[in-house]
């Protein structure tokens, strides 16, 4: 079934921040909700959405996976107690990485960051909460990526034909579903979400995974976070739609103090886009690149090569995994 969307030019938000409310209150009735909140810009917006619509019948989570960036946890959920959003910071990284162990293909790797979110962390929360539906930051994109096999994002399952009352014990409501990321972002605004939220770049569902090649484990996700916090700072005045570090699975050969060094390589990319359905390279001056290869290089320990994407998408696409 074709998903009809809300563009851009047709959006009010106000309007659609009533009409969805409602929605959800309607689907609700007397009962309760869980929402994982990450701190990207979907998952916040949801956030603020369902607390105006149901108040203290939602039960917002924030799911410490051991993939996210530097700080993350504390910062998001420091901010959202101060719009009267409760927030439970569960500590999933035994879950999740055990998931993950051994996996290398991608498909394989968003696959167990599903198991691990919708099967055992969520499906233990359910239980504990008594709470029958869980709020999803689904947009167009993401349903029209996985539909079209172009890659599987992991919050993407009824449009699998995966039945969530049957499979994990809960239903799946998604309020931003018919949205793009410019619109969602209005909705966001309009909702009083600081510009620092909702005009925040995108971050992927399976967080730092999507950027480790190969296999996904605590000390190769630290490195790719310490490279995302150096490219982050770095790059945080140009305009463009997102910035990203990526850690390859080979080891290169490089040099230090005249020695061998055999060690990793990340791949910086930086993108211009306005929808994420079409991208390119950021024309980033040679001065800024040299800059974050010496400081990646000097900074992230093991780290001997950095390189700079230069292909749009497609054929590439803005995310490695």
């Amino acid at each position: 079934m074709k998903i009809p969307e809300i563009t851009l030019a047709k959006l009010n938000p106000k309007k659609f921040i009533a009409e969805k409310a409602e929605e959800l209150r309607s689907a609700v009735g007397d009962g309760s909700a869980i929402n994982a909140l990450s701190g990207g810009v979907d998952s916040s917006v949801v956030t603020l959405l369902a607390h105006k619509a149901l108040g203290a019948r939602l039960h917002t989570y924030f799911i410490d996976h051991g993939l996210m960036r530097a700080g993350e946890p504390e910062r998001v959920v420091k901010l959202f107690r101060t719009f009267g959003v409760k927030v439970v910071c569960v500590d999933a990284r035994r879950e999740f990485y055990g998931e993950l162990k051994g996996k290398t293909d991608p498909e394989k790797k968003r696959q167990a960051i599903t198991d691990a979110f919708y099967k055992k962390v969520f499906g233990r929360l359910v239980r504990e909460s008594g709470a029958r539906f869980l709020l999803h930051g689904t947009i167009l994109t993401d349903v029209e990526e996985t539909v079209a096999g172009i890659k599987r994002q992991h919050n993407i399952l009824t449009q699998l034909g995966i039945d969530t009352r049957k499979a994990y014990g809960y239903t799946v409501l998604e309020p931003l579903i018919n949205l793009r990321k410019p619109a969602v972002r209005r909705v966001g605004s309009a909702l009083g979400l600081p510009a620092s939220v909702f005009n925040r770049p995108p971050f992927p569902g399976p967080a730092l995974a999507a950027r480790v090649i190969g296999e996904v484990t605590p000390e190769r996700v630290e490195l790719v976070r310490q490279a995302t916090a150096i490219v982050e700072d770095v790059l945080a005045k140009v305009s463009a739609f997102q910035c990203l570090a990526i850690l390859h699975e080979d080891r290169v050969t490089g040099i230090r103090n005249g020695q061998r060094d055999f060690g990793c390589q990340i791949e910086v990319r930086c993108w211009d886009s306005q929808d994420a359905v079409t991208a390119t390279p950021t024309a980033l001056p040679f001065k800024t690149l040299a800059r974050l290869g010496r400081l990646i290089t000097e900074q992230v320990p093991g780290v001997v090569s950095v390189t700079y994407n230069i292909t749009s998408k497609p054929p590439s696409t803005i995310e490695a995994i």
